[in-house]
Protein backbone atom coordinates (compact mmCIF):
# COMPACT_ATOMS: atom_id res chain seq x y z
CA UNK A 1 0.00 0.00 0.00
CA UNK A 2 1.24 3.49 -1.26
CA UNK A 3 2.51 6.13 1.42
CA UNK A 4 1.86 9.41 0.97
CA UNK A 5 2.55 12.84 2.91
CA UNK A 6 -0.48 14.41 1.84
CA UNK A 7 -3.97 12.96 0.38
CA UNK A 8 -6.34 14.85 -1.13
CA UNK A 9 -9.68 14.19 -1.60
CA UNK A 10 -11.23 16.13 -4.75
CA UNK A 11 -9.84 17.59 -7.98
CA UNK A 12 -11.36 20.70 -8.32
CA UNK A 13 -10.22 24.10 -7.99
CA UNK A 14 -8.91 23.59 -4.23
CA UNK A 15 -7.70 20.04 -4.70
CA UNK A 16 -5.53 20.69 -7.19
CA UNK A 17 -4.27 24.17 -6.25
CA UNK A 18 -3.66 22.19 -2.54
CA UNK A 19 -1.65 20.03 -4.30
CA UNK A 20 -0.14 22.10 -7.08
CA UNK A 21 0.89 24.52 -4.15
CA UNK A 22 2.40 21.40 -2.35
CA UNK A 23 4.42 19.78 -5.02
CA UNK A 24 6.09 23.39 -6.24
CA UNK A 25 7.82 23.50 -2.65
CA UNK A 26 10.42 20.91 -3.92
CA UNK A 27 13.50 21.71 -3.76
CA UNK A 28 12.88 25.22 -1.75
CA UNK A 29 12.76 23.64 1.83
CA UNK A 30 15.01 21.09 2.95
CA UNK A 31 12.36 19.31 4.54
CA UNK A 32 10.75 18.35 0.93
CA UNK A 33 12.96 15.73 -0.07
CA UNK A 34 11.00 12.76 0.87
CA UNK A 35 7.09 14.00 0.66
CA UNK A 36 5.26 12.74 -2.07
CA UNK A 37 1.67 13.81 -2.32
CA UNK A 38 -1.83 12.15 -4.19
CA UNK A 39 -4.74 14.03 -5.73
CA UNK A 40 -8.05 11.40 -5.89
CA UNK A 41 -10.52 13.03 -8.26
CA UNK A 42 -14.08 11.45 -9.04
CA UNK A 43 -15.67 12.31 -12.38
CA UNK A 44 -17.51 15.04 -11.76
CA UNK A 45 -16.37 18.53 -10.54
CA UNK A 46 -18.53 21.64 -10.37
CA UNK A 47 -15.96 23.30 -12.59
CA UNK A 48 -17.20 20.94 -15.53
CA UNK A 49 -20.40 23.39 -16.11
CA UNK A 50 -18.82 26.63 -15.60
CA UNK A 51 -17.79 29.76 -17.82
CA UNK A 52 -15.50 32.09 -16.58
CA UNK A 53 -15.34 35.69 -17.09
CA UNK A 54 -14.73 37.61 -14.45
CA UNK A 55 -11.33 35.27 -13.36
CA UNK A 56 -7.88 37.30 -13.17
CA UNK A 57 -5.57 36.33 -15.87
CA UNK A 58 -8.01 33.52 -17.28
CA UNK A 59 -8.88 34.56 -20.59
CA UNK A 60 -12.92 35.42 -20.86
CA UNK A 61 -15.25 33.26 -21.71
CA UNK A 62 -13.26 30.18 -20.85
CA UNK A 63 -15.39 26.98 -20.25
CA UNK A 64 -14.60 25.61 -16.84
CA UNK A 65 -14.02 21.99 -18.19
CA UNK A 66 -10.99 23.50 -20.48
CA UNK A 67 -9.39 24.50 -17.36
CA UNK A 68 -9.92 22.28 -15.08
CA UNK A 69 -8.06 19.81 -17.92
CA UNK A 70 -5.51 22.14 -18.13
CA UNK A 71 -4.76 22.45 -14.27
CA UNK A 72 -4.97 18.90 -14.32
CA UNK A 73 -2.24 18.76 -16.83
CA UNK A 74 -0.08 21.19 -14.95
CA UNK A 75 -0.06 19.46 -11.85
CA UNK A 76 1.50 16.17 -14.05
CA UNK A 77 4.44 18.15 -14.58
CA UNK A 78 5.37 17.71 -10.80
CA UNK A 79 7.44 14.33 -10.22
CA UNK A 80 5.74 14.29 -6.36
CA UNK A 81 2.60 15.05 -7.44
CA UNK A 82 0.55 12.15 -8.24
CA UNK A 83 -3.21 11.85 -9.87
CA UNK A 84 -5.64 9.16 -9.64
CA UNK A 85 -9.43 8.69 -10.71
CA UNK A 86 -11.65 7.05 -8.43
CA UNK A 87 -14.49 7.35 -6.05
CA UNK A 88 -13.07 7.68 -2.25
CA UNK A 89 -15.72 6.10 0.14
CA UNK A 90 -14.55 5.25 3.24
CA UNK A 91 -11.37 7.16 5.22
CA UNK A 92 -9.98 6.67 8.77
CA UNK A 93 -7.24 7.50 10.95
CA UNK A 94 -5.08 10.24 12.50
CA UNK A 95 -2.36 12.68 11.68
CA UNK A 96 0.84 10.21 10.64
CA UNK A 97 -1.29 7.42 9.74
CA UNK A 98 -4.97 8.35 7.60
CA UNK A 99 -5.71 5.58 5.75
CA UNK A 100 -8.03 6.00 2.18
CA UNK A 101 -10.26 3.46 0.65
CA UNK A 102 -11.82 3.83 -2.73
CA UNK A 103 -14.85 2.38 -4.77
CA UNK A 104 -12.40 1.05 -6.68
CA UNK A 105 -11.16 -1.31 -3.90
CA UNK A 106 -7.59 0.99 -3.86
CA UNK A 107 -6.04 2.07 -0.88
CA UNK A 108 -3.92 4.74 0.21
CA UNK A 109 -2.02 5.88 3.60
CA UNK A 110 -1.06 9.18 3.82
CA UNK A 111 0.24 11.24 7.13
CA UNK A 112 -2.00 14.38 6.30
CA UNK A 113 -5.47 14.45 4.91
CA UNK A 114 -7.11 17.53 2.65
CA UNK A 115 -10.98 17.15 2.00
CA UNK A 116 -12.16 19.22 -0.73
CA UNK A 117 -14.90 17.23 -2.34
CA UNK A 118 -17.52 20.98 -2.85
CA UNK A 119 -21.08 21.65 -1.17
CA UNK A 120 -22.97 19.11 -2.03
CA UNK A 121 -22.84 16.39 0.02
CA UNK A 122 -20.35 14.53 2.01
CA UNK A 123 -20.64 10.97 2.04
CA UNK A 124 -17.59 9.38 3.14
CA UNK A 125 -17.74 7.10 5.65
CA UNK A 126 -15.17 6.81 8.98
CA UNK A 127 -14.15 10.19 9.40
CA UNK A 128 -15.36 11.83 12.62
CA UNK A 129 -16.40 15.44 11.13
CA UNK A 130 -19.20 17.28 11.77
CA UNK A 131 -21.47 18.25 8.54
CA UNK A 132 -23.06 21.46 8.98
CA UNK A 133 -25.12 24.01 6.54
CA UNK A 134 -22.59 25.93 3.86
CA UNK A 135 -22.28 29.37 5.70
CA UNK A 136 -22.05 31.27 2.35
CA UNK A 137 -24.02 29.15 -0.69
CA UNK A 138 -26.48 31.28 -2.61
CA UNK A 139 -28.35 28.14 -2.77
CA UNK A 140 -30.23 25.95 0.37
CA UNK A 141 -29.39 22.57 1.20
CA UNK A 142 -25.31 22.83 0.46
CA UNK A 143 -22.94 21.72 3.35
CA UNK A 144 -19.71 22.48 4.99
CA UNK A 145 -17.32 20.57 7.10
CA UNK A 146 -17.30 22.39 10.58
CA UNK A 147 -13.16 23.82 10.77
CA UNK A 148 -11.59 26.92 11.73
CA UNK A 149 -9.53 28.47 9.08
CA UNK A 150 -9.17 24.72 7.05
CA UNK A 151 -8.42 22.96 10.26
CA UNK A 152 -10.69 20.22 11.12
CA UNK A 153 -8.60 18.48 13.85
CA UNK A 154 -4.63 17.42 13.60
CA UNK A 155 -3.96 16.31 10.53
CA UNK A 156 -7.68 16.91 8.79
CA UNK A 157 -8.07 19.82 6.52
CA UNK A 158 -10.54 20.83 4.98
CA UNK A 159 -10.55 23.08 1.08
CA UNK A 160 -12.75 24.91 -1.17
CA UNK A 161 -16.69 24.89 -0.82
CA UNK A 162 -16.62 21.98 1.60
CA UNK A 163 -14.06 24.39 3.61
CA UNK A 164 -17.09 26.97 3.83
CA UNK A 165 -15.38 29.48 0.95
CA UNK A 166 -17.39 31.11 -1.55
CA UNK A 167 -18.56 29.38 -4.56
CA UNK A 168 -16.17 31.12 -7.19
CA UNK A 169 -13.53 30.27 -8.54
CA UNK A 170 -10.58 32.19 -7.51
CA UNK A 171 -11.83 31.59 -3.79
CA UNK A 172 -11.96 27.92 -3.68
CA UNK A 173 -8.25 27.70 -5.65
CA UNK A 174 -7.28 30.12 -2.42
CA UNK A 175 -8.65 28.11 0.17
CA UNK A 176 -6.78 24.67 -1.49
CA UNK A 177 -3.09 27.40 -1.97
CA UNK A 178 -3.95 28.30 2.03
CA UNK A 179 -4.45 24.84 3.26
CA UNK A 180 -0.84 23.72 1.09
CA UNK A 181 0.41 26.97 2.96
CA UNK A 182 -0.77 25.89 6.31
CA UNK A 183 0.79 21.94 5.93
CA UNK A 184 4.04 23.31 4.91
CA UNK A 185 4.28 25.68 7.63
CA UNK A 186 3.76 22.87 10.06
CA UNK A 187 6.55 20.81 8.70
CA UNK A 188 8.85 24.06 8.79
CA UNK A 189 7.71 24.74 12.17
CA UNK A 190 7.19 28.44 11.15
CA UNK A 191 5.47 30.81 8.70
CA UNK A 192 5.91 29.78 4.93
CA UNK A 193 4.83 30.54 1.79
CA UNK A 194 6.14 29.32 -2.02
CA UNK A 195 7.18 32.14 -4.14
CA UNK A 196 9.08 31.77 -7.50
CA UNK A 197 10.85 34.38 -8.68
CA UNK A 198 12.50 35.32 -12.51
CA UNK A 199 16.20 34.78 -13.39
CA UNK A 200 17.46 38.25 -13.58
CA UNK A 201 18.78 39.12 -17.09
Amino acid sequence: MEKYSVIIIGGGPAGLTCGITLASAEGKFDFMADKKFLVIYDEYSDLDKALLNNVPAVEKGTKGKDLLEKIRKQAETYPKLNLKKGKVVKAYGQKGNFTVETAEGERFTGEYLVIATGFHKFEIEGLDVEVVPHRKSPRPNKIMIKNQDGRVRDGLFVAGLVAGAPTMYASASGSGAEVACDILSEWAGKTVVVHDVPDSD
